[in-house]
This record gives C-alpha cells, structure tokens and sequence, in this order.
C-alpha cells in the first residue's frame, strides 16, 4: 500500500458580499495562492479546498445575484487557474466550485485536476439540502452521479 500526503484548506471570506461575485473570485482566488504553494513545499499530493470555496456561502438567502459566480468547468478562469498550478506543483487539485453548464443550469461541482495539469473530470454534488437557511436548490441541481473515480498521475 502506497502512503499519499493529503491536504486541505479553508478559509473564511477575505472580502465584502456587497461586492459582485467575479470581485469576490478574484479576491479569494488571490487568497488561496500562498497557501497553495505552502501546500505543495511540504508535500502534498492531493490539495482539496471547501465546498464553492471561492464565494461566500451564499445558500441562506434566495439571491439571484449570486447565478453570476457560477463559471464554466473547465473553462472558466478558478478552473484555468487552478489547472495551471496544479501542473507548476506536481499537485492533484480538486476544485469544489459553482458551476453553469449552460444557460441556468447549475451544479455544486467538484473538479478534479491531475499533477501534470490535465482536468480529469468532475462530480456534482447529489444531495441538495431545501430548508430555512439551506435553500440549496435554489442555485443547484442535484447531480445524477456515479461516485466517479480517477486515475492519477
């Protein structure tokens, strides 16, 4: 059995929310970068970050504001972003993150990115909380998952 460093980072909003989402990824994206490279000079194999950890959270209101911080996977900038660093380290990151698939279609989505910086593929989040400060499914659809697996470098 191999032994594997994993890591994990979470962080409390560095910002208003009165500002608009794009200036909160931004803000939270430049964040995370010191403890990314912290992450990967001691080691780590796997980084994992919190649930939509570039946003507030926003799920105990029901404010259409916040469809704007949903990006594009891969294709959006956390997601370049991260796949970039993921192949500077040598470092598998998983990128928990509020997705648009297309026009108003949204997920709780986790991207997975290889050490050598591909983009492996995703999970959406399936079980959607809906009560009083939880209105989930207001900004998410359940994902019809099959637990994926992936392979990596």
């Amino acid at each position: 059995m191999q032994k594997m460093k994993i890591g994990l980072v979470q962080m409390g909003l560095k910002t208003s929310t009165d500002l608009e989402p794009a200036a909160i990824r931004d803000t939270m994206n430049e964040a995370h970068l010191p403890l990314i490279k912290q992450a990967a000079e001691q080691g780590v194999q796997v980084l994992c970050f919190q649930e939509v950890f570039n946003q507030p959270y926003f799920c105990p209101s029901q404010d259409s504001k916040w469809y704007a911080a949903a990006e594009r996977v891969p294709e959006g900038p956390t997601c370049q972003m991260m796949q970039k660093l993921a192949a500077e380290h040598r470092m598998v990151i998983i990128v928990p993150i509020y997705e648009e698939t297309e026009t108003g279609v949204y997920y709780n989505t986790a991207a997975v990115f290889d050490a050598d910086g591909s983009y492996l593929g995703k999970y959406h989040k399936t079980h959607i909380p809906q009560v009083a400060g939880f209105w989930e499914k207001f900004f998410f659809k359940p994902g019809q998952s099959n637990w994926p697996v992936f392979d990596t470098a």
